[in-house]
This record gives C-alpha cells, structure tokens and sequence, in this order.
C-alpha cells in the first residue's frame, strides 16, 4: 500500500494568511470607509473582501498543488519499484514493454509482467489480476516479489508457478485480516474471497525452446517473418486463487523461437478494449499491420499497437493494458522449421488440445 503522510503547515505557510486576515480586520475595524453605509463604501469594502477571500483561496489551491504533486512523485517511485522497467536487452532477446493504467494519473494497475535471465533460461511471467488500477497494486507486489526470488530458484517452471499460488493466497489471507480482524479469514462472501490472477510463464532455453505454463492467461501471438500466428490453442488451468493447482505441472513444449521470431505477450485488456460503438480490438490485425511490409523491432511492434489501441478506444481505455515483446535476436542456427511454417512444432495434432496438466 502506497501511504502518503501529511505534513503539518508550517510557521512560513502560515504567514500569508494571516496577513491577509490581519488586513481584512484591520480595513474593517479602522478604517473609516469601512463604516459608511453609502453606495461607494459598501464596493469598495466588498472589493476589499473579495479581494481578501480570492488571496486565501490562491494561497490553498497552490498548497493542495504542492501536496498532490510530492504525493505524485512518491506514487511514481513506489510503481516504478514494482514493475521495474525491463532491460532492452536479455540473453541475446530484444525486449519492449508497455503499460497503461485504467486509472487516471496511476503507471500501473492490475496487470503485471518480469522476465529474468537465470541458469535455467529466460523467464517470463505476464499476469492479471482482478480489478485494476491502484486498488490490485497489493496484489501485483506479492506475485511479482515470488517470481522474482523463484525463477531463479525453482528447476522448472511447475516450481515457480507453486511459489506464486502459495505468495498469493498468503498475501490475500493476511489482507483479510487486516481488513477485518475479528473474522481472521476469509469468508465465502468476503471480495478478498473471490480475487484471482492469470498468469502465464514463458521459458525460453539457449536454443530458443519455448516451454510453458498458463493459468487463465490469453497466449501470446509469434510473429515469424511477416506471419502473426497463435503460440498455441491449449486449454489453460484455471486462474491462481479461485481454485487450488494440480499435484503434478509439467510445463509444456510450445516449439521454438528461432532467430528474427517475436513474442507478444499480453493481458485481456488489450482484446477487450472497445470502440465507441462496442467493437473489440484486433490484436491480431493490428499486428499484422504493424509487421506487413517487414519484420520490425519489438520497440515498433509495440509502438504501433498501443496507437493503434488508443486510437481504437479514443484514447480512453476501461481496462488495464499490458504488452511485451520479445525477438530473438541470438545468432541464427540450423533452421528446424518446415517450409512456409513457424517454429511452433507442437507435436501431433491430437496433443494440440491436451490439458497443461491433470487434476489429480
């Protein structure tokens, strides 16, 4: 929670008003205009008044300015350590990301992305929690401090995503005790009851493996060359909090991300914004267009989508947004791909629609 503490006025903020309220008295009490009851007096008294009034007024309006722009900068900091900006380089992938709040003035809200380089790879999360703005900020902290300490931690990736449900329902226990401490838990009707979020893992080994886990999470578009294409059509588990994870997770092979290969990870409220007459944006299409002529860099990609988007929702979203994307910009190997396909090998057909994992 980002608290901003007051400050107690000051001996110097207080000079100014004073003064103007000495004068006042002062015009009032010795003054002798001030006593006349004629035409002339009373305006040049109720301009004397009116002048002292728009002085005090001034004076609180520049104080309440001071106070909302440190509170401003200190938000801004407090964000800016929760969703860090990522390098623009990691491991040899090119990396662009991009949020935009729902709430005015906020640089974040619900939506929550990382990616860290480890022993095991390159590993992402891009995440959604319920709500947004700066009311799900709490909750965007837990999960993002977990991944951060478990994706360096944790062998594979079913490691980190346990790690992740286990700091969430932590989180969302004690933020129910501290909303209401006699019930010391979370009752069936209580909000912080019914709080989720989707969350998607991506690993990304030395030789442009992709393998990955999604809990409710969209999955993220591959540009190859000038195609955009679905990384895969598999069932997600359920989103992390409604319900508890399976026993066993097996992270699954999405292929690979050859040399010059991009991925687009995003939250729903990307394909969820609307226009002013109802109609969804096309991520799809708005990539297509962004990479039409030729393959462009991750800052282009992401640059054209979010005009695009803005321009599509007049500049007004009702949703938080978040986007990354990721190329791989290593050195090309042996191509594993077929002709006119992408690197997204994903086994026979049968196994496109297997589940990530098995309830047990």
């Amino acid at each position: 929670m980002i608290r901003i503490k007051a400050r107690a006025p000051t001996a110097r903020g207080a000079v100014l008003p004073t003064v103007w309220g000495a004068t006042a008295v002062a015009y009032k009490l010795g003054c002798p205009l001030a006593q006349q009851t004629g035409l002339g007096a009373r305006i040049v008294t109720s301009a004397v008044f009116l002048a002292v009034g728009t002085g005090l007024i001034a004076h609180v309006r520049r104080a309440l300015l001071r106070e909302l722009r440190q509170a401003r900068r200190v938000a801004r900091a407090a964000q800016s350590v929760v969703l860090r900006p990522l390098p623009p380089r990691l491991d040899g992938l090119n990396v662009a990301a991009a949020q935009l709040s729902a709430d005015r003035g906020a640089s974040v809200g619900g939506d929550l992305y990382e990616a860290v380089a480890t022993e095991h790879g390159v590993r992402v999360v891009m995440g959604d929690v319920r709500g947004h703005g700066l009311a799900a900020l709490g909750t965007v902290a837990a999960v993002l401090g977990s991944f951060r300490e478990a994706a360096h931690d944790e062998p594979e990736l079913g490691g980190v995503l346990g790690r992740l449900d286990r700091a969430l329902a932590r989180h969302l226990r004690e933020r129910a005790r501290a909303e209401h401490p006699a019930s010391g838990g979370q009752e069936p009707d209580h909000p912080v009851a019914e709080e989720f979020v989707t969350v998607l893992l991506l690993e990304i080994d030395g030789e442009g493996g992709l393998r990955a886990l999604n809990c409710g999470h969209p999955w993220p578009y591959l540009l190859c060359g000038t195609r955009v294409e679905p990384l895969t059509h598999v069932d997600p588990l359920p989103p992390l909090g409604p319900f508890p994870l399976p026993t066993a997770l097996e992270a699954r092979a999405c292929g690979q991300l050859l040399p010059g290969d991009s991925l687009v990870l995003f939250t729903d409220g990307v394909e969820d914004a609307r226009d002013t007459r109802g109609r969804f944006f096309s991520l799809p299409d708005a990539l297509r267009t962004a990479v039409r002529d030729h393959p462009v860099s991750p800052q282009r990609v992401l640059r054209a989508v979010l005009t695009a988007l803005l321009h599509h929702t007049s500049g007004r979203p009702t949703d938080d947004i978040a986007l990354l994307v990721l190329r791989n910009d290593r050195k090309r190997g042996v191509d594993v791909r077929g002709a006119g396909t992408c690197a997204t090998s994903h086994g026979p057909p049968a196994a496109d629609n297997a589940p990530l994992a098995t309830p047990q």
